[in-house]
């Protein structure tokens, strides 16, 4: 797997079809966590929020993945995601039929909420 500093060399590498997927999950997250900041991390794009891993997303051979890093956010939005190929941590979809941006909020939001309540139990 190639190494890749930044997001931008990242999208350079995507090609057209999945990268324009990828740029609208991307305006998505931003909209719902505007105070993130965008990292590789695992050798794809990702947010960090108050110093804690929010979402991360990336684009595959056959398909584009978005990582919620949250089994329960998943569980909690099952119902809106069952027309997307789902698993433990992952939710899978094609460039053809991106997640919808405003499910991608509503997840994203979910997560900040969780990373703000883990860190307001922070001593």
């Amino acid at each position: 797997m190639k190494k890749f500093a930044t997001v931008a060399e990242y999208f350079r590498a995507v090609p057209a079809k999945p990268r324009a997927a990828l740029q609208k999950l991307r305006k998505a997250i931003k909209a719902a966590a505007p105070g993130a900041v965008e990292v590789i991390s695992y050798g794809m794009p990702a947010f960090r929020h108050q110093g804690r891993m929010l979402v991360y997303y990336a684009a595959f051979r056959d398909h584009c993945s978005f990582f919620p890093a949250s089994n329960a956010v998943i569980a909690a939005h099952q119902t809106d995601l069952k027309p997307f190929e789902t698993s433990k941590g992952t939710i899978r979809f094609v460039p053809e039929r991106p997640l919808p941006a405003t499910l991608v909020k509503k997840m994203v939001k979910a997560r900040v909420r969780e990373n703000e309540a883990r860190s307001a139990k922070r001593p």
